[in-house]
This record gives C-alpha cells, structure tokens and sequence, in this order.
C-alpha cells in the first residue's frame, strides 16, 4: 500500500478530516488526522476508529504497523500547526 491509499480508505471514514500520511516502505505508516468527528471522543475511542477504516489491509498483512496522532480541530490550532 502507499500513502495515498490509506488517506482514500481514511477519507472515506472520516469525511471532512485533515488526513497526513506517511510511510515509505508500505507497510508501516505515520498518521495524523484532524477531525471534528472526535470531539468528546478518549483517545483509545479516537484509535479504534481509525483502526476500524483500516481493519481490513491490518488483517491481511498489507499494513503491518500503524502509529498515528488524533486531534480535534481545536486541539490542532492550539497546537499552532492550524
């Protein structure tokens, strides 16, 4: 899989998001989303459902490891990367 994969499969799960994807070896990818749809949500919340758009390529093998950072759009500004 390559980057551009994953934000199709991301972007279809989390309409609207900002989606930054990285990986050069296409199997181990660095993510970070931004999304509204994670306000009031835990993090562990946050992970599972980004876990849950990418189950299917987990299960095959096609993406072996996945590390990724989840913020609201508020939580992204205040980071001052907005």
């Amino acid at each position: 899989m390559n980057p551009e994969d994953i934000k199709v499969l991301l972007a279809a799960a989390l309409p609207g998001a900002e989606i930054h994807v990285e990986g050069d070896d296409g199997r181990h990818f660095n993510l970070v989303l931004v999304s509204a749809v994670f306000e009031g949500m835990r993090t562990i919340k946050r992970q599972q459902l980004v876990y849950a758009a990418l189950n299917e390529q987990i299960s095959s093998g096609a993406i072996h490891a996945v590390n990724m950072l989840t913020f609201t759009p508020a939580e992204w500004a205040g980071r001052g990367s907005a």
